[in-house]
């Protein structure tokens, strides 16, 4: 037998059953599709939201209430209200106290409710947070201007407002020294915020500003933070700082030596690598579910060649009878099932390439900063299933063809 006959048989068998062809290497397409979706897809939605985090700086911390977790994120990130960092707290650390490499802290609060203008009425976020916010977190004033650190203490009865929220509230009028309303208590508007559009899982344009304690003791009636961000000198001395502060606040908190700690404090790279890998587990789950596609397609292999080998008992008893050994069958049938895979395989990469860009257009068009990303290792871990997929479940079909009987293709005279 020649090394081209069975190569030869298997492309005149797929001819003859067109239609069940196109059925089964339909399945592998979807499947393969589907991962190469998926895992561009994801890879592009991770590094939207890291490049989102490293745009706010690589020297920054975060000083979060709630005993540190080892793996993941702490406690008040998922909305566990802890009481355990004060006013008084945010107060050494602006002052410095053994933390020389502090250039800036902000603490912040957060809440909602409606804000009212003379004309208008709006659901809308707000923040409480120190004057040293606009350096922190790299924002900038468009018009007006940010709280001074006087205006913090004396309850002072100011607002800033994102660029995007200044135009919903005052579409066709300056701002600037207008009077709203929050939570039914008025406000003197004193700046406006430069666009700048979403960072970092918050859009500071749509976002409504108020001095710490205000918001503090008007607005939501509480004396604690929520959580503060620090801004370091330099990044190589971030951990350094990170073991300055956490010194100084558990010497604060009277807390032992033993004891754990009642806060957490994270740096831009610890967030950096937690969302890295809470997005990789995602992501390969979500691999994991396309693969089910490809499972489905794999039994329609097993099945269409099942039905392939029903049929060809005559030819193949035919062969056996000429000299075809086993070896030869199970070839033939797997030469076969690698063809729909293989072929499957080829044209899902490039329906899940193409459709994974017209998806990064329309993303674009909506206003996020979306790169189309293809991981060369999609092309290489789809094109690989596709194998896996065809060699596993045409194996069956292949083997149970080569114990067809010369005697049994009598039968079918």
């Amino acid at each position: 037998m020649k090394l081209s006959d069975p190569f030869k048989i298997s492309y005149r068998s797929l001819k003859a059953s067109k239609r069940r062809f196109f059925l089964t290497v339909l399945g592998v397409v979807i499947g393969v599709a589907a991962v190469i979706m998926v895992m561009a897809t994801g890879a592009s939605a991770q590094k939207l939201v890291l490049a989102q985090v490293e745009s706010v700086g690589s020297n920054l911390l975060g000083i979060l209430p709630g005993a540190p977790v080892e793996k993941g994120p702490p406690a008040a990130a998922f909305g566990v209200v802890t009481t355990t960092f004060k006013n008084d707290d945010l107060t050494a650390l602006r002052e410095r106290q053994g933390v020389p490499h502090i250039t800036a802290v902000s603490g912040y609060v957060t809440g909602s409710g409606s804000i009212e203008s003379a004309e208008r009425s709006l659901a809308a976020s707000f923040q409480g947070v120190s004057s040293e916010m606009i350096d922190i977190e790299n924002v900038r004033v468009g018009s007006g201007r940010f709280f001074f650190p006087e205006e913090e203490n004396k309850l002072t009865r100011v607002m800033v407002l994102g660029a995007a929220k200044a135009e919903e509230l005052f579409p066709n009028s300056d701002p600037i020294g207008e009077t709203v309303t929050l939570k039914k208590i008025p406000f003197k508007i004193i700046g406006v915020l430069a666009e700048r559009g979403a960072s970092a899982f918050s859009n500071p344009d749509n976002m409504v500003y108020v001095p710490l304690q205000t918001a503090q003791k008007l607005l939501l009636g509480i004396a604690y933070l929520n959580f503060a961000r620090a801004k370091v000198d330099a990044p190589e001395n971030i951990e350094r700082t990170i073991a300055d502060v956490e010194s100084l606040l558990r010497a604060r908190h009277n807390i032992r030596e033993n004891e754990e700690s009642d806060f957490s404090i994270r740096s831009t790279a610890m967030a950096l690598d937690t969302l890295t890998n809470v997005t990789n587990v995602l992501k390969y789950f979500l691999i994991a579910i396309a693969g089910i596609s490809l499972l489905v397609g794999g039994i329609g292999i097993m099945n269409s060649m099942l039905i392939a080998v029903s049929q060809r008992v005559r030819e193949i008893g035919l062969r056996k009878a000429v000299g075809a050994r086993k070896g030869h069958i199970i070839f033939q049938f797997l030469i076969e099932s690698l063809f729909i895979t293989v072929s499957g395989g080829v044209i899902g990469i490039v329906l899940g390439i193409a459709v994974t860009y017209i998806a990064s257009l329309i993303i674009v068009n909506l206003g996020y900063e979306w790169q189309f990303l293809v991981p060369p290792s999609s092309i290489v871990i789809g094109f690989s299933i596709s194998l896996i997929v065809g060699i596993t479940f045409g194996l069956y079909p292949a083997v149970k063809a080569s114990r067809v009987s010369p005697m049994e293709a009598l039968r079918y005279e």
